[in-house]
């Protein structure tokens, strides 16, 4: 049992060095009026600050609450997403996979919240003017691991023997 937690804790470290490793790179080398064309008419490397939550949600909010909330419900679903994955003996492999992407990718954000009160975000996906939301990685494991755990929910369960 304890193998499995530490192997899904130390999977969400790994996300949450990687998304502060990555932030680092953004701040410290590519200012707000940098953009980096990585795939030309679809990825561009940018730098932006999210004060909201996903997909810009509150971001120009004006409200001297929004920061402290904000940081409240993400420790909230950090502490709750730690909780479920404390008991991984219990949990499928697809489960805890995901369960440790989405503790890592919100850590990651929470504390980029706590210190700043905003999020870096970079990743830049477009097609012609159609911009879709600029990400990080934390959101993208956060993402991955919410798609692994919708599999499993949809996934055909075997029934137990002797049960109609």
């Amino acid at each position: 049992m304890a193998d499995v937690r530490l192997k899904a804790y130390g999977a969400a470290a790994l996300v949450f060095a990687l998304d502060r490793l990555t932030k680092w790179i953004i701040e410290t080398r590519v200012s707000f009026f940098d953009s980096y064309q990585v795939i030309p008419g679809f990825f561009d490397i940018v730098r932006s600050q999210n004060r909201g939550v996903a997909f810009g949600l509150f971001n120009d909010s004006t409200s001297e609450w929004r920061t402290t909330l904000l940081v409240l419900a993400s420790v909230a679903a950090v502490g709750l997403v730690s909780v479920m994955l404390w008991n991984a003996s219990r949990l499928d492999r697809l489960s805890v996979c995901g369960l440790a992407l989405i503790l890592g990718g919100a850590a990651g954000n929470v504390f980029d919240r706590i210190v700043s009160g905003q999020v870096t975000d970079f990743l830049d996906f477009y097609v012609a003017n159609y911009h879709w939301y600029t990400f990080n990685l934390g959101d993208s494991a956060i993402v991955i691991g919410s798609g692994l755990l919708l599999v499993h929910l949809f996934r055909p369960k075997e029934q137990a023997a002797n049960v109609p």
